[in-house]
């Protein structure tokens, strides 16, 4: 079964005892609650870690309009962009100096490559993550639903737990960041 938001937060109302739904605009408490709490658990969720499969690289667009301090520069953001990872130019992503203000990223470079977390489609979501976000909305399902204070603090639990088997099994799909440019070693010859 191809996941959708409607998959995901039915596989949680079944983790807190409670009906999966058919529609997300039904009319039951258990849709209504899946409605209102799932877009941003499931953003939080994404932008708490450096997901291998949210993150994307881009050249940004440069504004016509400028900063009115600090940065020469300012550039639009990508419309599904929730969190900068770094900011570069010149054939790297990262280490260009850089602030978020108003939506815009600012800088003095003339031109931006971007690398940040997106809002990828739920269909593209691994396993190890929709278990961990599966877990995220059956906590905060949990409270609304049941009205247990001690099974929802269970539900969190095991939420933090899914969350780190989640980032463990991401970090295992790429090379190890090396240090760049560390005074220390540079200084040994």
């Amino acid at each position: 079964m191809a996941l959708s938001a409607l998959v995901l937060c039915s596989r949680a109302l079944l983790k807190i005892g409670a009906q999966p739904i058919a529609s997300l605009d039904e009319g039951t408490a258990e849709a209504e609650v899946a409605a209102h709490l799932y877009p941003s658990a499931r953003d939080a969720l994404i932008s708490a870690h450096p997901w291998s499969f949210a993150t994307g690289q881009m050249d940004l667009p440069r504004l016509l309009a400028t900063p009115r301090a600090d940065y020469a520069h300012a550039f639009q953001l990508p419309a599904d962009f929730l969190r900068v990872l770094s900011a570069g130019s010149g054939g790297r992503g990262r280490g260009v100096d850089y602030r978020l203000h108003e939506n815009r990223l600012h800088s003095n470079a003339s031109r931006v490559t971007l690398t940040y977390l997106f809002r990828p489609a739920e269909s593209a979501l691994p396993p190890f993550f929709a278990s961990a976000l599966v877990a995220k909305l059956a906590a905060e399902f949990c409270i609304p639903l049941t009205e247990s204070t001690s099974r929802a603090e269970m539900m969190q639990r095991l939420a933090e737990t899914e969350f780190r088997h989640a980032r463990l099994v991401d970090s295992q799909q790429d090379t190890p960041r090396g240090l760049d440019d560390f005074p220390l070693i540079n200084a040994r010859g």
